[in-house]
């Protein structure tokens, strides 16, 4: 039952949340902070349990498993379960569903509870993408995260909103029913050897083989990299985070993006293993020119937050390379990017939107000089610029090394090119500090600096990131055996795959 609590506490909290806001606004932050610190403590306790020697499961790739019967005669159950690496997803988000929290306190001054509202089931609906063993029951994760988040850029959005939250409804709803027939249809084939069902365990080893197989896995590879965002199916992700509220850009860069690349690794490759073997030059191919676009139009951007957006192009990159590398050192390398980006990408937008509260203005043009006004803003920009370049002693640096190390097993052409975009990441980092915080300070900006709520906000990130940086291990270790799960699950594939060996 601890899986279905950390569905049910989010949006029993919204819920909450929405109705007490309609007499005191406060005690509605204070019940979203609550319900997630909650759930953290349900998060928490399955990890230490399961990674620090207790309760070790050995007769299931499960750490923990919820099975119930749904829709029988469509052999669809409400199937959850818990391994390393969706634990590992579900830490990340709600640590940051509490720093979103914290980042709004203030922001948000209209309709807060239904903005809580939506936060919060934005959050319960990811953590059941990352529970979900039942196909049937991940479509309806997937769209449960939809329409809250349509809501939050529309409503609390900046000047465009609505323009932006409509082109994310499209890109995403678009994807989803393309994944939603690919479902189907692999279901129905499945049914063809006498068992209808939604199951992911059951659906592994269906044959998908030639054409017909490639066809079906593109469906799948549609809807989650729009979702990642990578490249060309990336025009939606710049608009929705310019025009999103602060707590917006950072659930969507740090935990929505994710939620796509979690996709791949656990359906895509899994399910398709042959298919995927005879499209992995072309994803490759996606993937550098991925990593290489981003950071060129993340350096032609003067506004703030379109700049940080294009750098999410950019990293999401690697983790397309990751994926279809699959070799040990690469997917590692994927699952560490993908939790140091959402600390790296999150407080970048946390800081922007701080940023905005002060000056109103993301443009870089009209700002200058502000390290001198807001060293403590300055010095945590700096810091998280240093970290989206990858510099060592940070988590990203050794997410990236590892990404390309796997990768350099697969091709080396892949890997020289992908390697430009670290020296582009310098370039564009050092321009947004060089624009923002340092030369002249022409039009005189006083500024308050970052207070004690945000300066402790920064201080969880910052800590993440190096404490990750220095001693990857607890991740490593955490996520090796869902990881060996999944290569295991390719290499007895029907047809043999070796993509760990092209």
């Amino acid at each position: 039952m601890s899986l279905v609590w950390l569905i049910l506490i989010p949006m029993v909290g919204g819920l909450v949340a929405g109705l007490v806001a309609r007499k005191n606004e406060s005690l509605c932050r204070w019940i979203s902070l609550s319900a997630l610190i909650l759930d953290s403590g349900i998060a928490i306790n399955l990890f230490a349990h399961h990674w620090l020697g207790l309760d070790l499961p050995t007769s299931t790739r499960w750490l923990v498993e919820f099975q119930v019967e749904w829709i029988p005669r469509l052999g669809a159950g409400i199937h959850l379960a818990v391994d390393g690496l969706s634990l590992l997803m579900v830490l990340l988000t709600l640590f940051l569903g509490i720093i979103g929290v914290g980042a709004s306190w203030t922001e948000i001054k209209t309709q807060v509870g239904f903005f809580h509202f939506n936060f919060l089931w934005i959050l319960s609906g990811v953590i059941g993408v990352f529970l979900a063993l039942d196909l049937l029951l991940f479509f309806f994760f997937w769209e449960v995260m939809l329409v809250p988040m349509y809501f939050l850029i529309g409503i609390w959005g900046h000047e465009n909103r609505q323009y932006a939250a409509v082109k994310f409804f499209i890109f995403t709803q678009a994807s989803g029913l393309v994944m939603l027939l690919s479902i189907l249809v692999l279901v129905f084939t499945h049914a063809a050897g006498g068992e209808l069902t939604f199951d992911y365990m059951k659906l592994l080893g269906t044959p998908m083989d030639g054409t017909f197989g490639l066809l079906v896995m593109l469906g799948f590879f549609l809807a989650f990299t729009v979702k990642l965002p990578a490249f060309p199916f990336h025009p939606w992700l710049p608009d929705a985070h310019t025009e999103a509220p602060t707590a917006g850009s950072i659930i969507l860069a740090g935990i929505l993006l994710k939620t796509g690349a979690y996709g791949l690794l656990r359906f895509v490759v899994p399910l398709f293993p042959a298919a995927c073997q005879v499209f992995t030059p072309y994803a490759l191919f996606l993937g550098v020119v991925g990593v290489l676009y981003g950071a060129m139009q993340a350096f032609a951007q003067s506004d703030l937050k379109r700049l940080v957006a294009y750098t999410s192009v950019s990293h999401m990159g690697f983790v397309l390379l990751g994926v279809f590398a699959w070799n040990d050192y690469a997917l590692y390398g994927v699952v560490m990017q993908m939790i140091c980006h959402g600390f790296s990408s999150g407080a970048q937008f946390m800081l922007v939107g701080a940023l905005y509260e002060r000056v109103h203005t993301r443009e870089m043009g009209r700002m200058g000089g502000l390290w001198t006004t807001a060293p403590r803003l300055g010095a945590a920009s700096m810091f998280f610029a240093m970290a989206s370049l990858g510099l060592p002693g940070m988590g990203n640096f050794i997410a990236e090394f590892l990404v390309l190390a796997g990768l350099f097993k697969v091709s080396v052409t892949a890997t020289s090119f992908a390697s430009l975009g670290l020296i582009a990441a310098t370039i564009y980092s050092l321009w947004l500090m060089r624009g923002t915080f340092f030369g002249p300070n022409d039009k005189q900006w006083k500024i308050a600096d970052l207070n004690a709520r945000e300066l402790s906000l920064v201080a969880a990130l910052v800590a993440g990131l190096v404490f990750l940086g220095f001693y990857p291990q607890p991740v490593l270790k955490a996520v090796h055996p869902a990881l060996e799960a999944l290569q295991q699950s390719t290499a007895q594939a029907p047809v043999p795959v070796a993509m760990n060996r092209r």
